[in-house]
């Protein structure tokens, strides 16, 4: 190795690191969840097949997943919601679209996770609803981490509950969004090889 290229090298891990922290984040096996409680009975259900992309220099990001992707306890359940909550061969898709907010790309170099809002188009069972829900993000081992919890009510989404059960379920369901992305590569964070 030439020693001009030597001496290049903490400039390229530097840009490589600031490409990183301004650049464009994606998964393909993200985590929604949601659970509900009532006095009979709770329900809770897990789709880890979210795909997402975050791009932190615009702010924006988007996450779009398979309905029948949510695995419950019980089968039965698992059918119901398919068949006559989310109608999910009619709607096989839920979609969010967005931006942070309050998002200073800068601060994800301080260690941690940083609080942020995220405002956008949660589109589920044919129905869009504009949502803002408080999130946090962190940079970690060159992953961005991003999770939120928030409230969603199958009413604001024409998701009709039959009256025979109407009582063993929330009217509020809380979702949960976990996030592990990694960074898409771009020409300004590959490290070039020397010529000889």
């Amino acid at each position: 190795m030439n020693r001009p290229f030597f001496l290049l090298l903490p400039t390229l891990f530097l840009l490589t690191a600031q490409a990183h922290a301004q650049g464009k984040y994606m998964t393909k096996t993200g985590l929604v969840s949601f659970f509900s409680t009532s006095p009979i009975e709770d329900i809770e259900a897990k789709n880890q097949q979210v795909a997402a992309v975050l791009d932190l220099a615009t702010s924006q990001l988007a996450f779009s997943l398979p309905v029948k992707g949510f695995v419950f306890k019980r089968t039965l359940m698992q059918e119901h919601f398919n068949e006559n909550y989310l109608e999910s061969d009619k709607f096989p898709k839920a979609t969010f679209t967005g931006r942070f907010t309050n998002l200073d790309p800068a601060t994800l170099a301080t260690a941690g996770p940083h609080s942020v809002q995220v405002a956008g188009d949660l589109t589920m069972h044919g129905v869009t609803q504009r949502v803002q829900v408080p999130a946090s993000v962190e940079l970690k081992g060159g992953q961005l981490l991003a999770t939120a919890t928030f409230p969603v009510s199958p009413a604001d989404y024409k998701i009709e509950i039959p009256l025979l059960v109407r009582d063993r379920i929330a009217k509020v369901v809380n979702v949960r969004v976990a996030l592990t992305c990694q960074a898409v590569a771009s020409a300004v964070g590959a490290v070039a090889k020397p010529t000889n």
